[in-house]
């Protein structure tokens, strides 16, 4: 062989060599280890991954695999973990977005700490997870996780301190002061003993900070908070640290939106002045008194937590204005009064008065009835002055009554309490089997409502009572004349229990005193039955029986007690109940007898208020009857 055969023998095996170790590079130029060692799996795992360029053939693309996740731990951790674990996430991620073996890989190694993270949110500190992969021939590799939880840790301690004005006021004896930090303790929700989980912390942090506000400190801010876990005790020791800022005098209201109305009744309505310390259920129970006004179709009603003005904060009050006059039109239908069209026309500034008129019709198969009212803007003490009258006439089968009335007195509206004191004329004629009577009277009157419950629309828990008392003079065409004296109370409880179970108790007294022989207008006496009173008869179908004929008494006694509950909790708004209804009116008490139903029922408890349809058995007249209520406005 000669030497220039040697060369070119030599040069191509360089070149060999050299595209060999080229084929064995990776992109760094390093290479890479043996496959199938720990090494590998890490330098694989390592690897960032990347989309495939635009330009890149499908058979360079990287392949992605599809895998399944089962976790095994208590329910509530399992969904936790399936929820925010990445590795759970990942597992529907479409093909086109789906990842790697290499970053299952890496996802596989990470999720044992991930877990025990997630896991200490929850209050577990000590929770041992062991993770496992199984990939079967020609099926989807499994990976396991087997969560052992440990102890929950929980409040072994808590400590709630305040700083600034509230502390100084707290060091002076102030009562107020001492009241507020007493309240703030008590409403603390993280007592000893509970269970530690990092929302609940920052719940009770949050919150304990917003009551703090809320209450006349209304730049308050938290200071340090710590919490200080003993993984080995299983412990967490709580510590928060309430800066309050100074306490929130209100000053002058400042009053934004007039156009038509004056600023004077907005004024009225207000319960404070200038000094009166700053709370948020002072400011908010303002904004809905001016709502109950029916003069705005918003209102607004906020301070600015500005320290500076800490000693006079004005008080923003923003309102939307309703239009002059309105018209609604709405069907109806109820077991009481049958089938009703209802026509309402309000004009709030009626030839420029400061007043607002209310004309409303109702036209029913039944009944047929107008009532109108003037009313003024809140004056003094929040009372609002009243002009009302009213026509009606009701049939039933047994009777015709006509009647119309006249009222002037003053109302007031509050949040739990209603007054309304007013001097009637009211003139009734009934006509029945035993003939035509007439009768009137002119009375002066207090009626009072008093509400204490947690939601006005959709009572759970609480008290309502109605108070009516009332004396007058009456004269009758057929019967004496003479005084008489009338009083009127319903109180309903609602109470719930345990197991998602809610009761209404229901309590209905009354009585007119007068001589027997004195002539009351029928619109003045009771009778009993119907859907809100005892159910399973029709609408005023009990009543003393004179001569055979159905006549109203002097007396009334109704009870009902009903038991409900949601028929499933993703349907809580749907109840079903069961229910029991007793009561009678009678001209003397010695009469009395009540009369009894009882049934079962369905209620929606929708935005506007429940919504209810009743089966109810009428022990009296032997048969059962459908109570139906519901209303359409527009």
């Amino acid at each position: 062989m000669t030497l220039r055969s040697v060369a070119r023998l030599g040069l191509g095996l360089l070149i060999v060599a050299g595209l060999w170790g080229c084929a064995n590079l990776n992109r760094d130029g390093a290479t890479p280890p043996p496959e199938n060692t720990p090494q590998a799996q890490a330098a694989q795992a390592a690897q960032p991954a990347s989309p495939p360029a635009a330009a890149a053939s499908a058979a360079s693309a990287p392949t992605t695999v599809a895998y399944r996740v089962e976790v095994q731990a208590p329910p509530n951790l399992r969904q936790l973990l399936l929820t925010y674990l990445d590795l759970a996430r990942f597992q529907n991620a479409p093909q086109a977005e789906g990842i790697t073996n290499a970053e299952l890989v890496r996802l596989t190694a990470a999720s044992p700490s991930q877990a025990r993270s997630l896991l200490e949110t929850e209050g577990y500190f000590n929770a041992t997870i062991a993770v496992t992969r199984v990939d079967p021939p020609d099926e989807t590799p499994l990976i396991t996780l087997n969560v052992g939880p440990g102890p929950r840790t929980v409040i072994g301690a808590w400590e709630l301190t305040v700083t600034g004005e509230l502390k100084t006021r707290i060091d002076a004896g102030d009562k107020d002061a001492l009241e507020l930090i007493e309240r703030l303790r008590k409403r603390w929700p993280l007592e000893e003993g509970k269970p530690f989980s990092q929302s609940a912390w920052n719940s009770a942090k949050n919150g304990t900070l917003a009551q703090l506000r809320a209450e006349g400190y209304a730049a308050a801010k938290a200071g340090e908070t710590t919490a200080h876990v003993d993984a080995k005790a299983n412990e967490a020791t709580l510590a928060v640290e309430l800066q309050s800022g100074p306490l929130f005098i209100l000053g002058e209201l400042h009053i934004e939106g007039l156009k038509r109305y004056n600023e004077e009744g907005i004024r009225h309505v207000a319960d404070f002045g200038p000094g009166t310390p700053y709370s948020e259920k002072r400011l908010y129970d303002y904004q809905e008194r001016l709502l109950k006004l029916n003069l705005f179709n918003s209102v607004a009603v906020s301070i600015e937590p500005d320290e500076a003005q800490a000693k006079a904060v004005p008080v923003m009050v923003r309102v939307t204005e309703q239009s002059l006059q309105q018209a609604v039109a709405g069907i109806g239908f109820s077991d009481n009064t049958r089938e009703r069209l209802t026509l309402e026309h309000r004009h709030l500034r009626p030839f420029g008065f400061q007043v607002q008129m209310r004309n409303k019709f109702e036209l029913g198969r039944t009944q047929r009835t107008w009532e109108g009212e003037l009313l003024s803007d809140p004056g003094d003490a929040q009372y609002r002055k009243l002009l009302a009258g009213g026509v009606s006439r009701l049939d039933t089968d047994n009777d015709t009554t006509f009647s119309w009335k006249t009222r002037v007195g003053r109302t007031l509206y509050t949040e739990r309490i209603e007054r309304l004191i007013f001097a009637e004329l009211l003139n009734a004629t009934v006509t029945n089997g035993l003939g035509e009577f007439t009768s009137r009277a002119l009375s002066g009157n207090y009626h009072w409502t008093w509400r204490d419950v947690d939601d006005i629309i959709l009572p759970t828990r609480g008290l309502t009572t109605v108070i009516q008392g009332g004396a007058g003079y009456a004269l009758s065409e057929s019967q004496q004349d003479g005084p008489f004296a009338r009083v009127y109370t319903r109180n309903t409880l609602y109470w719930p229990l345990p197991g998602a179970w809610y009761t209404q108790t229901r309590l209905e007294v009354a009585e007119v005193f007068a001589k027997a022989a004195v002539g009351i207008p029928d619109t003045l006496l009771f009778r009993a039955g119907g859907d809100e009173s005892v159910r399973g008869y029709g609408y005023r179908d009990l009543g003393p029986v004179v001569n055979g004929v159905l006549t109203s008494g002097r007396q009334l006694l109704t009870a009902s007690f009903e038991i409900a509950r949601p028929f499933s909790v993703t349907r809580p708004a749907l109840w079903w109940a069961v229910f029991i209804d007793a009561g009678n009116a009678v001209n003397q008490w010695s009469d009395y007898e009540p009369a009894l139903g009882f049934g079962l029922g369905v209620r929606w408890r929708s935005p506007v208020g429940p919504l209810r349809i009743d089966w109810a058995y009428g022990e009296e007249v032997r048969k059962g009857r459908l109570h139906f209520s519901v209303g359409i406005a527009f």
